[in-house]
C-alpha cells in the first residue's frame, strides 16, 4: 500500500567515514610541524590558542612561513641555537604532544590546521588530502564531532604523566572518576554479580548497577576541537563580507573580515546536564544540542524498570558548563556599497576561544555559519523565519598592539632597526615617513611621529595617575590636509578610530547605556574613546561638535577615565588613548582682524589639555604655492609621491621601530630639571608679553610643563635612552614655538645669546646645542668650586674648566668645551662635519666663540 504523505528524497553520498577516520587518525598520530605555544590559563585567551594569531594586513604571513624566514634569515647556520631549536620543532609530532598535554590537564584546546592535514594526506595519498579538506570546510559542524571520535579513541590508549591530585580542577577530577568507572566496564574488569552480592552493601549494589552505564563522551571532555581554515586552498580560505554570506554557506566554515562592535560577558553555557534519582540513586545524564531543552522529571533508569517513578535533581556540580561570549561584528567602511548601511554578523565563541576580541578589534574570525530559530515571542512572530550566526573556530588580529608586535620581530626586522637607530637622522626620517604623499608639514609630522611614540606614563604610589599619552590639536585653514593627516595616523595606529564632530555625540564617544538582547540586563557599551583604549582617538571637525558633547572628553584627555551613573550603573571605564584632534579656526578661515584666542574660539580649560596646539594658516607664497602645485599634479600624474631625497620606511617597519622604542622609560635628570625650570619660567613671561600685545592664543599652565617633559620622554624614546637630554627639551620647546610660526611669523626674540629667536636654520640649531652644553658645563663647574670651598678640599673640575673669580661670579657664562665631545654630540643629533664646521666659522667672524688649538671650544 502506498504511503499517504509525501517521501523525503534521499541523496546517497559516496563518502566512506570510515576511512576518513581512520585518515585524520594516522594524520594526528603522525602529523610533524612545530608546537604552539600554549598555557593552561584559560582567562588569557592570546595564550591558551596558538590558532589567536595577531597579523598585520600588511604581513599575511602564516606561522611555519615566519619558522622558514628565521630559519633562512640565519643563512641555515646548524650552529646557531634557534635555527637547532626550531629545526627540533619542525621534527615533533605535533598533535600527539597537544595531545599529551591533554591527557595532564595542561591543555584546554586542541586546533586542527586543514593545511596541515592537506599536506600530510598529500604525502600519503595522492590529491585526498585536499579533497578532504575542502570537504570539511563544506560540512565543518559534522566533521568537528568525527575529529573529536578520533581524539577520543587515542586518549583512550595515552596515560597521563602528571597524576591527578586535590591540587586540579574539581571537574577534573570527577572525570577521572569516570573514566576510570568507564574503563573499567569496558574491558570487562568490573565485579561478578555473586562477588559483589558478597562484597557490597545495598548502596555498592546501587553504584555497580550505574556502572552499566556509560558516560556521555562530551561529558568526558576537556577539550575543544577548533578548525584553522586553509590559507590558500578552498572557496571560503578568503574573508568575507557579512552581506556576501549566502544559504549555500550554512554549516560550511567561512571567514569574516570586520570590526567588533560589542562583547559581551562571558557565561557558563550548559551542555551536558547531571541528575540524581532520589530512590535508586542512579546518576542520569542529558547532552543538551541547542540553546533550549526540556529537563527531565522521572528517572528512565533503575526506577523504570521496577515501575517506580523516581524524581530527579539536578546536580550542578557533576553537569558540564563552556564559557560562552557573544560577540557581534560589523562591515568595515570599505565594504559597505555605496548608499548602504553596514551589516552586522552574530558570532557564538565558547571554551578557550573566549575573551579573545575587544571592542574595537579589527580582525578575521573563521567560523561555521549555522541557523538558529527564534524563540519566546520572536519565534510567534517570526513563523518560518530563523537567526543566523557564526560559531567561531579561529580568530585572526588585523591590528596588533605594540607588545605583540615585539613578539614577533624577525632577525632581518631587528637588524634593520638596529642600524637605523645608529643613523643621526632617525628622527627626520621617522616623520618624514608618514604620509608622504602629502607636502610639506614637516614640523607637524614631527608633532605626530611624538604621539604614536607617547611619553611614559607614571603611577605614583598614592594612586595618582600622570599620563603619558600626548594630545595634539592640528587647527588651520580648510585645504590645508588635516583630515588626510587624521586617516593616516589612525590607520598606522595599531589601535586607532577615526570619528567626526558632527556625527559624534556625548555617549557616542564614551559610553552608552543598551539592554543586553541575551540576558535583557542594562549593560555599557563603550564608545570611540573607549575603543580606542591604548590607541589614538581622531577626532576630526572638532569645532563642530556641541559644546555638551565636547565636555565629555575632558576627563578622558587628563585623567583618562570615564565616569559613568546611568540606569543603576556606576563604574569607570579606561580612556587610556590620545586625543588627536583636527579643527577650522571660528570663520572658517583664520581671520587677522580679530584676536587668536577670538579665532580659536575653545575654552581655555579644553586648550590646556592639548600637549600642543598647530595653528597652521594658509598665507599665499609664490615659491611654496608653485612647489605645492607641483607636488599635487606629480601625485595625480603617477599616482605616487614625487621622488624623494631618501626612501621613505615602510610602514611596517616604522610599527616595529615604535614598539622598540615605546619599551625605553626615560627619566629626567638633575641637569635636565633645572633647565626645564628656566625654560618653564622664560615660557610664562613670553606668554604674558603676549597678552599684552593681543598675540596669545593659548594658556601656557603646568600643564604646558607636563607636555614639553612627554614630548621630551618621546625624543629620548626614538634615541632608545633611558635618559632625556637638553637637546630633546630643546626640539620640544621648538616645537611648541613654530606650532604658531605661521601666526606670527615676523616675531622674534630677544637675541641670539638667548637662544630665543625663531631662526631654523641649521646654523642655529647647532650653536644651541654646542651653547646649552657650554652652559651645562658651567652650571656644573661653578657648583663642584663652591661645594670644595666649603668643605676645604680641591675641587674635581670638569675638563677645561679654571677657577676664575670673574667666571665664578657671572652665573650666565658658559664653561670651555672639548671639540670631541661637541663632535659626538652635533652628529648624535642629526647634523653632519660640514654643517657643524659652518656654524664654527659663522660664529667666530661674529666674535662669539673661538677654538683654540682645534680641540677647545671657548666663548668670548
Amino acid at each position: 500500500m502506498s504511503p499517504t504523505g509525501g517521501i523525503l528524497p534521499i541523496i546517497k553520498v559516496g563518502i566512506d567515514y570510515g576511512q576518513q577516520k581512520e585518515n585524520i587518525t594516522n594524520f594526528l598520530r603522525y602529523a610533524k610541524g612545530v608546537v604552539p605555544a600554549l598555557s593552561m590559563n584559560a582567562d588569557r585567551t592570546t595564550d591558551v590558542l596558538g590558532a589567536v594569531s595577531s597579523m598585520d594586513v600588511d604581513d599575511e604571513e602564516e606561522e611555519t612561513e615566519s619558522v622558514m624566514d628565521d630559519l633562512h634569515s640565519m643563512d641555515l647556520d646548524e650552529s646557531h641555537p634557534r635555527t637547532r631549536r626550531r629545526r627540533r620543532e619542525a621534527d615533533t609530532l605535533k598533535y600527539m604532544e597537544q595531545l599529551q598535554k591533554i591527557t595532564n590537564r595542561e591543555q584546554k584546546a586542541l586546533i586542527v590546521d586543514l593545511k596541515d592535514l592537506q599536506e600530510f594526506l598529500n604525502a600519503q595519498m595522492r590529491g585526498s588530502g585536499t579533497d578532504l579538506a575542502i570537504g570539511i570546510e563544506g560540512n565543518a559542524s559534522h566533521y568537528v564531532e568525527l575529529i573529536s571520535e578520533c581524539v577520543d579513541s587515542i586518549l583512550a590508549e595515552m596515560t597521563p604523566t602528571v597524576d591527578i591530585s586535590h591540587k586540579d580542577d574539581v571537574l577534573d577530577v570527577i572525570i577521572h572518576q569516570r573514566q576510570e568507572r568507564n574503563a573499567r566496564q569496558s574491558q570487562g574488569r568490573s565485579l561478578g554479580p555473586d562477588a559483589m552480592q558478597s562484597q557490597m552493601d545495598g548502596e555498592e549494589q546501587e553504584d555497580a548497577s550505574q556502572a552499566a552505564l556509560p558516560f556521555p563522551p562530551s561529558l568526558l571532555r576537556r577539550y575543544t576541537v577548533y578548525l584553522k581554515p586553509l590559507s590558500a586552498t578552498g572557496k571560503d580560505s578568503k574573508p568575507m563580507a557579512v552581506r556576501s554570506i549566502r544559504a549555500e554557506h550554512i554549516g560550511s566554515l567561512v571567514t569574516l573580515r570586520g570590526i567588533v562592535t560589542r562583547v559581551s560577558e562571558v557565561k557558563p553555557y550548559l551542555q551536558v546536564d547531571a541528575y540524581a534519582c532520589d530512590q535508586c540513586g542512579a546518576e542520569i545524564f542529558q547532552e543538551i544540542k541547542g540553546r533550549q531543552y526540556m529537563p527531565l522529571t522521572e528517572c528512565p533508569a533503575e526506577c523504570k524498570r521496577n515501575n517506580v517513578k523516581g524524581s530527579l535533581f539536578q546536580q550542578v556540580r557533576a553537569s558540564k558548563f563552556v564559557p560562552f561570549q557573544e560577540i557581534k561584528m560589523q562591515e568595515m567602511t570599505d565594504q559597505v556599497p555605496v548608499g548602504h548601511i553596514p551589516r552586522m554578523m552574530t558570532i557564538h565563541m565558547s571554551g578557550p576561544l573566549t575573551r579573545s576580541l575587544n571592542p574595537g578589534d579589527v580582525c578575521d574570525v573563521s567560523g561555521i555559519f549555522l541557523p538558529t530559530p527564534y524563540t519566546g515571542f520572536k519565534a510567534i512572530r517570526a513563523g518560518l523565519l530563523t537567526d543566523t550566526f557564526l560559531q567561531a573556530q579561529h580568530v585572526r588580529q588585523l591590528r596588533k598592539s605594540y607588545s605583540a608586535l615585539e613578539g614577533e620581530l624577525t632577525a632581518e626586522t631587528s637588524e634593520r632597526i638596529r642600524s637605523l637607530s645608529r643613523e643621526g637622522d632617525v628622527y627626520d626620517k621617522l616623520a618624514a615617513s608618514i604620509a608622504p604623499e602629502i607636502y610639506g608639514h614637516e614640523d607637524v609630522k614631527k608633532c605626530l611621529l611624538l604621539l604614536l611614540v607617547g611619553g611614559v606614563t607614571c603611577d605614583m604610589p598614592d594612586g595618582m595617575h600622570i599620563r603619558g599619552d600626548i594630545n595634539v590639536c592640528l587647527m588651520g585653514d580648510p585645504g590645508v590636509a588635516k583630515s588626510q593627516l587624521l586617516k593616516y595616523i589612525s590607520k598606522i595606529a595599531p589601535r586607532g578610530v577615526y570619528t567626526t564632530g558632527r556625527g559624534s555625540s556625548g555617549v557616542g564617544l564614551t559610553a552608552a547605556v543598551m539592554r543586553d538582547p541575551v540576558t535583557e540586563e542594562m549593560v555599557l557599551e563603550g564608545g570611540a574613546l573607549v575603543l580606542a583604549d591604548n590607541g589614538i582617538a581622531c577626532i576630526d571637525e572638532f569645532d563642530k561638535m556641541e559644546e555638551s558633547d565636547r565636555t565629555a572628553i575632558h576627563e578622558v584627555m587628563e585623567q583618562q577615565t570615564i565616569s559613568i551613573s546611568k540606569a543603576g550603573i556606576s563604574t569607570t571605564l579606561n580612556a587610556r588613548t590620545s586625543i588627536l584632534a583636527a579643527a577650522n579656526p571660528l570663520y572658517g578661515r583664520y581671520n587677522p582682524r580679530i584676536s587668536p584666542v577670538d579665532n580659536i574660539n575653545l575654552p581655555a580649560a579644553l586648550l590646556s589639555r592639548f600637549d600642543i596646539l598647530f595653528l597652521i594658516l594658509d598665507t599665499p607664497s609664490r615659491e611654496d604655492d608653485e612647489r605645492l602645485a607641483q607636488h599635487v599634479a606629480y601625485v595625480h600624474m603617477h599616482s605616487e609621491h614625487p621622488p624623494l631625497t631618501f626612501q621613505p620606511l615602510e610602514p611596517q617597519l616604522m610599527k616595529h621601530y615604535i614598539a622598540r622604542a615605546r619599551q625605553y622609560q626615560p627619566n629626567v635628570t638633575k641637569a635636565v630639571s633645572e633647565y626645564l625650570v628656566s625654560a618653564y619660567v622664560k615660557l610664562r613671561n613670553q606668554t604674558k608679553d603676549d597678552e599684552e600685545r593681543g598675540q596669545a592664543y593659548t594658556y601656557t599652565s603646568a600643564r604646558t610643563l607636563l607636555g614639553i617633559v612627554r614630548m621630551s620622554q618621546a625624543l629620548a624614546r626614538l634615541r632608545f635612552s633611558e635618559q632625556v637630554e637638553i637637546g630633546d627639551v630643546d626640539e620640544a620647546l621648538r616645537l611648541l614655538d613654530v606650532s604658531k610660526s605661521s601666526l606670527t611669523v615676523t616675531s622674534r626674540r630677544d637675541n641670539i645669546q638667548d637662544g630665543t629667536t625663531n631662526d631654523y636654520s641649521s646654523v642655529t640649531k647647532i650653536y644651541r646645542i654646542i651653547r646649552d652644553m657650554a652652559m651645562a658645563i658651567g652650571h656644573e663647574g661653578r657648583d663642584a668650586i663652591r661645594e670644595s670651598r666649603l668643605r676645604g678640599k680641591r675641587a674635581e673640575l670638569p675638563q677645561g674648566v679654571q677657577e676664575d673669580e670673574d667666571w665664578l661670579q657671572d652665573e650666565n657664562a658658559p664653561g670651555p668645551l672639548n671639540m670631541r665631545d661637541v663632535r659626538e654630540r652635533i652628529i648624535a643629533a642629526g647634523w653632519v662635519e660640514d654643517q657643524l664646521q659652518e656654524c664654527l666659522r659663522e660664529y667666530e667672524d661674529l666674535g662669539v666663540i673661538q677654538v683654540a688649538n682645534g680641540n677647545r671650544l671657548v666663548f668670548l
